[in-house]
C-alpha cells in the first residue's frame, strides 16, 4: 500500500471505526525465474492481511495439486526434506494467486493460461533485461521473447530443467496444476534442502526469486498457510473459554460480511467498508460480527466495534507481546497502536501463536497466525 493510501486509509477507519467494525488484507515483490511484477495479485486493500492466508482461500483442485507435489517429490529428489504443501502455497500465492481467476479441469489443465509479460528489456511489468526465446513459443505462446508462464511463473528454460509429469498424461506441462506444483517442489529442493529448515527455505525461495522482500512476502504466506492448516488443540481449555473458542470454530468457512453477525450468529451485512465492499447481500461475519458471537456462548455481551471490545474486560498492553496472551483472549490491531480509536481487526486466542477470525472481504472465517497483520494492540482478557 502506497504511504499516501494508507494515511488516507487511516483516517477513513477512525471515521468508520466509530459506527462499523473493522477489517483487514499485504502484498508481494520480485523478479528471477518469474515476471512476477507483471501479474501483482495480492494487492492490499483494506488495510492489514492480504487477501488469502487459509486453506479456504485455496481453489480445492489448486490445493489438489499441491499435496500432490508432496506425495510426489521423493521419487524425482529422494534426498529433499520438509516439502509441505504450505511451501508450494506460499509461491503460488505470490506468483499467480493461485491461478485466480482461470478454470481448473478435472484433469488439472488451466484456462486460459497465465501468461507473464514478454521479457523485451522494455520496462513493462518492471522488466529490464532481454531474455531470448528457448522454446519456439511451445509455453509462452511466442517465439519473439521469453515470457514466464502458468501459475508458479516459470520460464520456459527453467522448466526444460525442472518439468515433470505428474498427472499422467505423459506431458510435462507448466500450465498444468499437477505438473507446475511438482516442477516447483523440484526446483525449491534443488539438490536435496532439508526445507524444515528455516535457513534452507530461505535460500530455496531466493533461488525462486532472489529478491529479500519477495522472500519475506513468501515466508509470510508460508506461515499463515501453516497455521491456517492446524487444528488447535484445545485439551488444556475448558469452561467458558473453551465454549468462546468452540463457537468461533465453529463458523470456520462462513465468509466474511462487512457488518455482518450478531449474538445470533450470521447475519447480512451492510454497505460499505473503507474499499467499497458491502455485505448487504452476504450472510456472515465481520471480526467483532464473529466475536460478539462467540462470547455471546459464554453469555458475555460484547460492543459491536472492534474499537469499543478493546474497552472491556482486563487490557493486555502490546508491550508485553503476544506471549503474555491466553486461549480465548481478544487480540487487537490498529493503525496507531496505543491508540484504540485506530483498532481496525479484533480475533479470538487460540494459543500456539494462532487465531480465529474474520479477516477481511472476501475470505471467510479462517485460522490466522497473530502476526499475520501488522499493528499489533494487545489483548483483552474477559474470561
Amino acid at each position: 500500500m502506497r504511504p499516501a493510501r494508507r494515511r488516507m486509509a487511516r483516517w477513513v477507519g477512525v471515521v468508520v471505526l466509530l459506527l462499523f467494525a473493522a477489517v483487514c488484507c499485504a502484498a508481494p515483490v520480485g523478479n528471477a525465474i518469474s515476471a512476477y511484477v507483471a501479474l501483482r495479485t495480492g494487492a492490499q486493500d483494506d488495510g492489514g492481511i492480504a487477501e488469502g492466508g487459509s486453506v479456504a482461500d485455496i481453489p480445492p483442485r489448486m490445493l489438489t495439486a499441491y499435496k500432490k507435489a508432496v506425495q510426489q517429490i521423493g521419487k524425482h529428489v529422494p534426498k529433499c526434506q520438509g516439502m509441505r504443501w504450505p511451501v508450494l502455497a506460499g509461491i503460488a500465492k505470490a506468483e499467480s494467486n493461485h491461478a485466480a481467476g482461470r478454470s481448473i479441469a478435472d484433469n488439472g489443465d488451466i484456462r486460459p493460461r497465465i501468461y507473464g509479460v514478454l521479457l523485451n528489456g522494455s520496462g513493462a511489468g518492471g522488466n529490464t533485461t532481454v531474455v531470448p526465446d528457448t522454446d519456439g513459443g511451445r509455453w509462452d505462446g511466442t517465439a519473439s521473447g521469453e515470457r514466464a508462464v502458468g501459475p508458479f511463473q516459470f520460464l520456459p528454460s527453467t522448466w526444460e530443467g525442472v518439468g515433470e509429469d505428474a498427472n499422467g498424461d505423459k506431458t510435462a506441462d507448466p500450465h498444468n496444476a499437477d505438473d507446475a506444483a511438482l516442477g516447483a517442489a523440484i526446483y525449491l529442493c534443488g539438490g536435496g534442502r532439508d526445507l524444515a529448515q528455516r535457513a534452507q527455505l530461505k535460500a530455496a525461495v531466493l533461488q525462486y526469486n532472489h529478491s529479500t522482500e519477495y522472500m519475506a512476502n513468501v515466508l509470510g504466506w508460508i506461515d499463515q498457510y501453516t497455521a491456517a492448516a492446524k487444528d488447535p488443540d484445545l485439551m488444556n481449555v475448558s469452561g467458558k473459554v473453551r465454549t468462546v473458542i468452540e463457537a468461533a470454530l465453529s463458523q470456520r468457512g462462513v465468509p466474511y460480511s462487512w457488518g455482518g453477525g450478531n449474538t445470533d450468529g450470521a447475519s447480512y451485512g451492510i454497505c460499505c467498508s473503507p474499499s467499497g465492499k458491502s455485505g448487504t447481500t452476504i450472510k456472515g461475519f465481520d471480526c467483532s460480527g464473529l466475536t460478539l458471537y462467540a462470547y455471546a456462548k459464554a453469555g458475555i455481551q460484547l460492543p459491536r466495534t472492534a474499537a469499543a471490545q478493546a474497552g472491556v474486560g482486563q487490557r493486555i498492553p502490546a508491550s508485553l507481546g503476544t506471549g503474555a496472551l491466553k486461549p480465548g483472549d481478544l487480540i487487537f490491531y490498529a493503525d496507531a497502536p496505543g491508540h484504540d480509536a485506530t483498532i481496525y481487526h479484533v480475533g479470538i486466542y487460540l494459543g500456539g501463536g494462532r487465531m480465529v477470525d474474520a479477516a477481511r472481504p472476501g475470505t471467510v472465517v479462517r485460522l490466522d497466525a497473530v502476526n499475520a497483520m501488522p499493528g499489533y494492540a494487545g489483548g483483552a482478557r474477559l474470561l
